[in-house]
C-alpha cells in the first residue's frame, strides 16, 4: 500500500472515530428530544385522561433523570478513549476533521451498547451468556484439559468480540485469548470495560428507559443496571487477553498459528460466509478447532447495495465439511440477544452448534 492510501487511510479512519465519539456525545440531545415527544403527547390529554394515569407524569420525570444517569456513564466510556490505540494517532490527531451527520441509526447503535453492557457486564445478562457463551466455554474446556494441556500455551481467538466478556472468561480459564473487533462502538465500551472498571457494580444506568412498547410496568422499564459483575481490570491482571481492532479478514493471515477459533453470533455477518469459512481454515493450526453458536441472520440480507450470500446451514455445512471435520453438532438451541428479560415481546432465536477440526495433515 502506497504512504498516500496510508494517509488516506488514517484520515478516514479517524474521522469515524470522531464520528462515533460525537455519536456517544449527543445521545443526551436525543435522548432528551425523543422524550420530548413523548412529553408532548402527554400534555395533549385532557385532565381527565391525565387524571386517569397519574404515574405517566412521574414516569416521564423518571426517565429524564434518568437519561442524565446513562449519560454520566457514557461520559465515562468517551473518557477511556483517550489513547485508546497507544500506536496511532487515531483519537489524538489535531488535524481539522470533516464530520458526518449523525443519523437515527448513529443513536441506535449507541442506545445498542447500552444493551450489550447489560448481557456481557451485569448479572442481569447472566440468562442470555449462559444459553451461549456457557455452552462454548464448556466445549473448550473439554478440548484442552488442565491435565493434558498448558492452556496459556494455546492460542485461542474470538472475532466479534462485541464488548469482550466471552474472550474474558476463555482467558479466566488458563488460555492466552485474543478478541477482535470491528465496530467502533464496540470497542469503545469494551475498552472502557477492560481497562478501567475498578470495582464490581461500580457503575449503574438505565438501558431500558427507551423500549417504550411492550411494558408489563414503570418498575421494569426504570429499572437500574449495575455494571460491571466481575472486575476484568483487577481479576484479569494475571490473565492473557487483548482486543485485536479491524476486519477479521484483515487482522490474522496465514502466520497467525491460531489453536481454537471461537464464533458466537458472528458467522452470519460475513457478506460471504464461504471467505469466512476459508480464513478460519487458513489461519488455523493443523488440528486445531473452530467452535461455532448462533443464527444465521445474515446482516447484509436486506441491504440496497451490498453483497449478500445467504446459505442455508445445511448449504453452510456442506461448504465447512469440505474442508474440515465434525467433532459435534447441535440444532436447534434456544437463545436470546441483548433482550430486554422483562418485555412482554422477545425474540429467541433456535441456533446452531458446532465443533471442527482442521485436518493434521
Amino acid at each position: 500500500m502506497s504512504e498516500k492510501q496510508h494517509e488516506v487511510d488514517d484520515i478516514l479512519e479517524e474521522q469515524h472515530f470522531q464520528h462515533v465519539k460525537d455519536a456517544f456525545f449527543f445521545y443526551h440531545s436525543s435522548a432528551q428530544q425523543q422524550l420530548d415527544r413523548r412529553q408532548k403527547s402527554y400534555d395533549s390529554l385532557p385532565q381527565n385522561h391525565k387524571d386517569l394515569i397519574p404515574t405517566l407524569k412521574t414516569r416521564l420525570s423518571d426517565t429524564r433523570r434518568a437519561i442524565d444517569e446513562n449519560y454520566k456513564l457514557i461520559c465515562n466510556i468517551i473518557k477511556s478513549t483517550n489513547g485508546m490505540f497507544s500506536n496511532s494517532t487515531i483519537g489524538n490527531s489535531n488535524k481539522k476533521i470533516s464530520y458526518k451527520p449523525l443519523s437515527a441509526n448513529d443513536m441506535s447503535r449507541v442506545q445498542t451498547t447500552l444493551k450489550q453492557l447489560v448481557r456481557d457486564w451485569s448479572v442481569e445478562g447472566k440468562t442470555e451468556r449462559d444459553q451461549s457463551y456457557g455452552l462454548i466455554l464448556n466445549e473448550i474446556e473439554e478440548l484442552f484439559p488442565l491435565t493434558l494441556f498448558n492452556r496459556s500455551n494455546i492460542f485461542v481467538v474470538v472475532p466479534g468480540a462485541g464488548l469482550g466478556r466471552l474472550m474474558f472468561d476463555i482467558a479466566d480459564r488458563g488460555f492466552n485469548c485474543q478478541g477482535n473487533e470491528f465496530s467502533m462502538y464496540m470497542l469503545f465500551a469494551s475498552n472502557f470495560m477492560l481497562n478501567t472498571c475498578h470495582e464490581v457494580d461500580s457503575y449503574h444506568f438505565y438501558p431500558w428507559i427507551h423500549d417504550t412498547c411492550n411494558v408489563f410496568s414503570n418498575n421494569d422499564q426504570l429499572r437500574v443496571v449495575k455494571i460491571p459483575d466481575v472486575c476484568p481490570s483487577i481479576q484479569g491482571r494475571d490473565l492473557n487477553f487483548s482486543m485485536a481492532a479491524g476486519d477479521f479478514l484483515d487482522v490474522y493471515n496465514s502466520d497467525s498459528k491460531i489453536d481454537c477459533c471461537v464464533m458466537c453470533f458472528f458467522i452470519d455477518t460475513a457478506h460471504n460466509p464461504i471467505i469466512y469459512i476459508n480464513k478460519v481454515f487458513e489461519i488455523l493450526k493443523p488440528g486445531g478447532y473452530w467452535i461455532n453458536f448462533g443464527p444465521l441472520l445474515y446482516h447484509f440480507s436486506d441491504t440496497i447495495g451490498e453483497i449478500s450470500v445467504e446459505l442455508t446451514y445445511d448449504e453452510l455445512m456442506n461448504v465447512i465439511l469440505s474442508k474440515f471435520t465434525l467433532i459435534k453438532e447441535s440444532v436447534g438451541l434456544k437463545a436470546g440477544y441483548v433482550q430486554n428479560c422483562k418485555s412482554m415481546m422477545k425474540t429467541e432465536y433456535e441456533c446452531v452448534f458446532f465443533v471442527v477440526q482442521k485436518p493434521i495433515c
